[in-house]
């Protein structure tokens, strides 16, 4: 028995944009004209990234490898967000490039109809405006304008099962689309990230990443990031950045060429049947505060330890990550409402989100491989001045070489290995103050000849015992 088929609300609205589609269409047809017109409309808004250099690594799924520095030819996708040709990509697609260049994806100009086959375009040399490797985004900028631009849609209002888009340039195929649903709104793939993706079965490949996965009204409700795959290829677990963090990533970037990330100088842990039952808390679920860091933004809006905090602008948390993802996206200055539980009252305290000093990835904006580069060592490094001071207030000394990134491989054997953020005070008691200095040092070492290193991790001075391969 045939049945006829209904539609739900959001296609047929969205099917109702499909203006190519006959009257008398049947629900097939009209789907297939409402996709065929978003992707039309998708399709000049969306570039292809080509880009020449080094790459920091950001994209291991063991994240002690976090700042490698390796040589990178690639290709990527990218989404116009201005008609002053600002485009949005991902981080790991443009970073440590010597040359960026894009090709738009134009239908042909002389008769006003597009071509099956994409016209040959010249590449435009890019500029990169910024990179947020910790949200694995980057602006760029063409010298273009009169573009035409996407618009970002509210990432908040995705619900699982949504049709979406995805675009870019998978394996190098210049302007495809594919289509798919929203598998997950709010996907966090690792248990202490405050990253949280928008997990969705459409299509995509090494090459989409940077392009716009868009909803049924052609807004970009995300930026393709990465899949899990066992083969190389889609497997249907695609990931993709939320549309809102975008936004605030994107409008810091182009504003300042970096991000500023928010805290409010407190430390969290979710609430455990165990922890309710224990500490004699008023509910078994909720973020409670185990410490408020003195004279912080907590500490002046009068949060205290042993608070739980219920609910951010009067939206529920049930628990710590919860919290800690608002807040990843909370712009500096920003005024939040925190509901708390103190014993048996419920106060609204106000706190101002304040700047966070520990983005691990803030030297390494600051460097080049060609004038930081400490071959020997393998390590980009980045001299103590009066700006990295500033960055790092406390430590133990006024002069030194900072590790901005590391080498996979180091190019040396020994009791342990330098990591991000390490400062080199001293090489076998000579004292270091410059990239200069470094590497003379370690030109007068012979392979085989001992190699004492002082340096500063996490507060701590250690030496590190190493010989040169």
């Amino acid at each position: 028995m045939l049945r006829r088929i209904a539609l739900p609300f959001f296609l047929a609205y969205s099917i109702g944009f499909a203006q190519d589609a006959p009257k008398d269409a049947n629900p097939l047809q009209a789907l297939s004209g409402a996709t065929e017109s978003l992707a039309k409309q998708l399709s000049r808004s969306v570039v292809q990234i080509f880009s020449t250099g080094y790459s920091f690594n950001t994209q291991d799924a063991d994240s002690t490898n976090t700042g490698l520095v390796t040589k990178q030819r690639s290709t990527g996708s990218g989404v116009i967000l201005s008609p002053e040709g600002f485009i949005v990509t991902n981080a790991h697609v443009v970073q440590g490039a010597r040359r960026v260049q894009v090709r738009l994806s134009y239908p042909t100009p002389s008769t006003g109809k597009e071509s099956k086959a994409p016209p040959h375009r010249d590449l435009m040399d890019a500029k990169v405006i910024g990179i947020d490797r910790e949200a694995d985004l980057a602006v760029i900028k063409i010298e273009k304008t009169g573009l035409d631009a996407a618009e970002l849609g509210n990432s908040d209002g995705l619900r699982q099962g949504q049709i979406v888009l995805a675009a870019g340039n998978p394996l190098g195929l210049e302007n495809s689309v594919s289509m798919g649903v929203i598998s997950s709104a709010g996907r966090q793939v690792k248990p202490d990230d405050p990253m949280t993706y928008i997990q969705t079965d459409a299509s995509i490949n090494p090459g989409n990443s940077g392009g716009p996965l868009i909803d049924t009204r052609g807004r970009v409700v995300g930026i393709n990031t990465f899949i899990f795959t066992q083969s190389g290829g889609s497997e249907g677990i695609g990931f993709a950045i939320p549309s809102n963090l975008v936004r605030t990533v994107y409008t810091q970037l182009r504003k300042t060429g970096h991000v500023h990330r928010g805290q409010i100088g407190i430390s969290v842990q979710s609430v455990t049947q165990e922890l309710a039952e224990g500490l004699r808390l008023p509910q078994d679920y909720g973020v409670l505060v185990n410490d408020v860091t003195a004279e912080g933004p907590g500490s002046k809006a009068g949060l205290n330890v042993m608070d739980i905090i219920v609910a951010i602008n009067g939206t529920q948390l049930d628990n710590a990550s919860e919290l800690q993802r608002d807040l990843y996206r909370r712009e500096l200055g920003e005024k939040i409402s925190l509901d708390v539980l103190r014993g048996a009252d419920r106060l609204s305290i106000s706190v101002t989100v304040a700047e966070r000093d520990d983005d691990p990835q803030r030297f390494a904006d600051m460097v080049t491989p060609e004038n930081n580069t400490v071959s020997k060592l393998g390590i980009l490094g980045i001299a103590i001045d009066r700006k990295t001071s500033s960055m790092l207030p406390d430590l133990r000394k006024s002069y030194g070489v900072i590790v901005a990134a590391r080498a996979p491989n180091p190019p040396y054997s020994g009791s342990g290995v330098l990591q991000q953020g390490d400062v080199i005070y001293s090489v076998n008691r000579e004292p270091i103050a410059s990239i200069e200095a470094l590497r003379s040092v370690l030109d007068g070492i012979k392979p085989g000849d001992p190699l004492i290193l002082q340096i500063e991790r996490d507060g701590k001075l250690t030496f590190l015992s190493l010989e040169l391969e």
